[in-house]
């Protein structure tokens, strides 16, 4: 797991390591969506909160459809969520709060989770290509009093991440996000967050497709593989 630490909040995006589950979804699969089995995903979820010292009934997440909705999460999740896989969940790509340790969580495996933090919130954005399009990054630092600070988590690379003129030309008002057909994903989300007004922007600079050891890839397993987490919560 990879630890942030801000002031009054925390970060962490998961890897694939310390979990039970087998074949393409070993070890620390999260994700319910896939052919996993749904005891091993509760097993890997109630370790993931353990880890970071959170109640597995005290994270918020949702469907993820790549659109730029954020929720925002006064209470914990009722009937589920996070910690009961396969529960009705709300159909949204981004949380925030203001209520501390409340998790924010989103799942990826080739996209970036991006986490905002500021004074007295914490968001955690799931940023595809779409979602970036969509506004997302946008979205989420609105709800911010003040310019907050952001860490982006492990993503697919500029080195892996090959994509149609349709894609390229989505960002094509960004310099330097792409070479030929090879999209900066990460770089895309920077420059949209460094526009919107975040103050600083922490990024791991960790490539999942890279990385087989470390993480789950959708493009680079075929899509049959698992998910990965970024988390973010207000620790006072």
């Amino acid at each position: 797991m990879i630890e942030l630490s801000f002031p009054g909040a925390r970060v962490a995006f998961s890897t694939r390591t310390g979990g039970v589950s087998e074949g393409p979804y070993e070890s620390l699969n999260l994700g319910i969506l896939t052919e996993d089995s749904p005891e091993c995903v509760g097993e890997n979820r109630r370790r993931l909160a353990e880890r970071t010292g959170l109640a597995s009934e005290r994270v918020a997440m949702g469907w993820q459809v790549h659109g730029a909705d954020v929720r925002e999460w006064a209470l914990p999740p009722l009937e589920g969520g996070f910690a009961v896989p396969g529960a009705e969940l709300e159909r949204v790509d981004g949380h925030t709060t203001t209520r501390p340790e409340l998790g924010m969580l989103v799942l990826a495996a080739d996209c970036l989770p991006v986490a905002l933090v500021g004074e007295g919130r914490v968001a955690m954005l799931h940023c595809g290509w779409r979602g970036l399009a969509a506004g997302i990054v946008e979205r989420g630092l609105s709800l911010f009093d003040g310019p907050p600070r952001a860490a982006i988590g492990p993503g697919i690379g500029p080195c892996c991440y090959r994509v149609g003129e349709e894609v390229l030309r989505v960002f094509s008002d960004l310099d330097g996000v792409a070479s030929g057909r090879m999209l900066d994903l990460k770089a895309v989300a920077r420059g949209k967050l460094e526009a919107a007004g975040a103050r600083a922007v922490e990024d791991v600079e960790l490539c999942t497709s890279c990385r087989p050891d470390l993480f789950f890839s959708h493009r680079r397993d075929s899509g049959v593989t698992g998910r990965q987490g970024g988390l973010a919560w207000l620790t006072a």
